[in-house]
């Protein structure tokens, strides 16, 4: 998989791309959790969707928040990390200009910052939201949320407790026009140890791939 090296704002920002060979597959980027708690593109959840969006036919891009690895910069509480996301999905669309779905997915911190990406680009179509830290990060921002999307989460969570999330889900489930999908995985905590990986993926293939036979938002 090809290491990429792409402009952000604050310098050069580190990313894997994985493309497909048809030129109008869909396009999908991947956010990693937070870049002062470890958290990098090589993160074991951040790593396994980058690749189950591949295998479902997706062009894919993940990459380094500014700081972290390779990448130019130093940690900007989320302002900056929301940048470098709207960079990398340039990036993404600038080799990819026939594609006719993008989506975004992020883990944690990574869930938060595609939250906020999905408020600003329109044109983003579905997202996946992994364990979405609802009790540090405020998500009001969704009002109204664009498009529709899955938040999984772990019933064991203990970084991102799941009344939070139950919270979270039931105001977006007031919005007309959208359709939030919510599905917990049963024992799991926050980072999907095993056996509980194979049991999350499996709900974001499932999700992702019906909603690429639907033509709705």
């Amino acid at each position: 998989m090809p290491e990429v090296i792409f402009p952000g704002p604050e310098g050069r920002l580190e990313g894997r791309y994985h493309p497909q060979k048809i030129k109008d597959a869909p396009i999908a980027i991947i956010l990693h959790p937070h870049p002062q708690f470890g958290g990098t593109m090589n993160n074991r959840v951040v790593y396994n969707m980058h690749y189950a969006f591949h295998n479902m036919g997706f062009t894919v891009l993940r990459f380094n928040f500014r700081g972290v690895g390779r990448s130019q910069g130093e940690y900007d509480q989320g302002v900056g990390e929301l940048s470098d996301a709207a960079s990398a999905l340039d990036y993404l669309q600038s080799m990819n200009q026939n594609s006719k779905h993008c989506w975004v997915a992020g883990f944690s911190f990574g869930a938060w910052i595609g939250m906020q990406l999905l408020m600003r680009r329109p044109e983003i179509t579905g997202f996946i939201s992994v364990s979405p830290p609802a009790n540090m990060y405020d998500f009001s921002f969704l009002a109204p949320c664009p498009s529709s999307g899955l938040i999984i989460n772990g019933t064991a969570d203990r970084v991102a407790p799941p009344k939070d999330t139950h919270l979270l889900v039931e105001k977006l489930h007031e919005q007309k026009g959208i359709t939030i999908t919510h599905t917990e995985v049963e024992g799991a905590g926050h980072f999907f140890e095993d056996p509980h990986m194979e049991a999350m993926i499996g709900e974001v293939d499932g999700y992702v791939r019906r909603r690429l036979t639907e033509t709705t938002r």
